[in-house]
């Protein structure tokens, strides 16, 4: 059983590129990179045995556990990185998938469980022009289609925040308290996807066993991508400003209703307590046996109102 190569693509001095037939097939140029699907049981024998990969990296390669990592063996490096996946039909999920990378002098070996947006990014790349010719430019590569997708993203999501604090500026159409969630939930899913990266490359910057082709190559890879990250965080400091406004504007409303309420309260309480006087079933009940007793006790009611209203706008309780 063969292993479930995706797409490969040999690569030479010249910078000419070459499709793979087949991951055991004679290497045409000076470095490979192999794309493969680790759902398919050929895949993971195939990189079980593969005597280029340490046993460390062959570890990682097949291991379970899906959080971002890296490690340095030798002249290779193996690291475990987050990307969103995708479907058939939809190019942007919220779904994060692993990406594990291997690393070596002459081979980078990327493998997956489900599809990833980055490595459709990094084909069609390398289909328009011819960019990697080695294991510092193939990782820059990946890593920058990674980064790229979720710039894409980023800006994306900026533009949200930015037309939802237009709306509710304009009061026509204020944004609604669930989408200013669900863009608030995007934006830290992202933010913690970048921080566990970045920690990765500075891992990796930090490691005195780093190749030396290597590190000028990571040492890039943690500045962008702590740039990337900074830019997530501005867009979630405007998103928690347009939420404190939004919540002082709701706050507001309802101490304005509430007042309102009040006001009404106070004004019917002498009118409320005059009617249930007239109301009680008692004897001796003045007008009672007049005409105009209703109406009376109608203007009383009435007045009592008023009196009330002039003395709350003389506290000053009517000034707003």
């Amino acid at each position: 059983m063969g292993p479930g190569l995706i797409w490969g693509l040999d690569f030479s001095s010249d910078g000419a590129t070459s499709p793979v037939g087949g991951c055991d097939a004679e290497m045409t140029g000076h470095f490979r990179w192999l794309h493969l699907n680790l759902a398919d049981h050929g895949t993971r024998l195939w990189i079980a045995e593969h005597p280029a990969l340490s046993a460390q990296i062959r570890e990682l390669l097949l291991a379970s556990e899906t959080h971002q990592r890296a490690l340095v063996d030798g002249d290779g490096i193996g690291c475990v990185l987050h990307d969103f996946e995708r479907d058939f039909d939809v190019a942007d999920t919220q779904r994060i998938g692993a990406l594990r990378i291997a690393l070596a002098p002459t081979l980078m070996l990327t493998t997956r469980l489900h599809p990833l947006r980055s490595a459709d990014i990094a084909r069609h790349r390398l289909e328009r022009v011819n960019v990697a010719t080695g294991p510092a430019q193939a990782l820059d590569l990946l890593v920058s289609a990674i980064t790229s997708n979720i710039s894409d993203i980023a800006r994306s999501l900026s533009n949200d925040v930015r037309q939802a604090e237009d709306a509710f500026l304009d009061g026509h159409h204020p944004p609604a308290a669930r989408d200013l969630v669900l863009i608030r939930r995007r934006l830290a899913q992202i933010h913690g996807l970048l921080s566990g990266m970045r920690g990765v490359f500075q891992r990796l910057e930090e490691d005195e066993e780093l190749p030396a082709h290597l590190r000028p190559i990571v040492e890039k890879l943690v500045q962008r991508l702590q740039s990337l990250d900074a830019d997530i965080l501005e867009v979630q400091g405007q998103l928690r400003l347009l939420r404190d406004e939004v919540d002082i504007q709701a706050a507001q409303r309802t101490n304005q209703n509430l007042y309102i309420l009040s006001i009404i309260t106070a004004l019917m309480l002498p009118a409320t307590l005059v009617t249930g006087i007239f109301g009680m079933n008692t004897g001796g009940m003045p007008l009672a046996q007049g005409a105009h007793g209703t109406l009376v006790a109608s203007m009383i009611a009435t007045g009592a109102a008023g009196i009330t209203y002039w003395v709350l706008r003389w506290m000053g309780f009517m000034r707003q």
